[in-house]
């Protein structure tokens, strides 16, 4: 039976939802990210924010700052997802603006 929890890949009840739970949190970051980067380009200010995100080098602070520029906060929500900013922060970056 230890054989079957640590290799034959079983989970308490737990773990399963903690796994699930996690895999729906990622895809719906995943399914949001295009929205935070068309906020981005939609922002009357881009060009000068894109330039100032371009000149941070830390991923904490790329993150930090798509979440004050707003473009991690959803329609209809109060404040920004800081997961949501961190994914969006690397998508920025990997498409040259970082």
């Amino acid at each position: 039976m230890v054989f079957g929890f640590s290799q034959g890949g079983w989970y308490t009840g737990n773990s399963a939802e903690r796994m699930a739970d996690q895999k729906s949190t990622a895809a719906v970051i995943d399914a949001l990210i295009p929205i935070c980067l068309s906020q981005s380009k939609l922002d009357p200010d881009s060009t000068a924010k894109l330039a100032q995100f371009a000149a941070i080098k830390t991923s904490y602070e790329q993150r930090d700052f798509v979440m004050k520029t707003g473009w991690a906060t959803m329609p209809a929500a109060e404040q920004p997802d800081r997961d949501l900013a961190a994914a969006c922060a690397g998508a920025l970056s990997k498409a040259g603006q970082g």
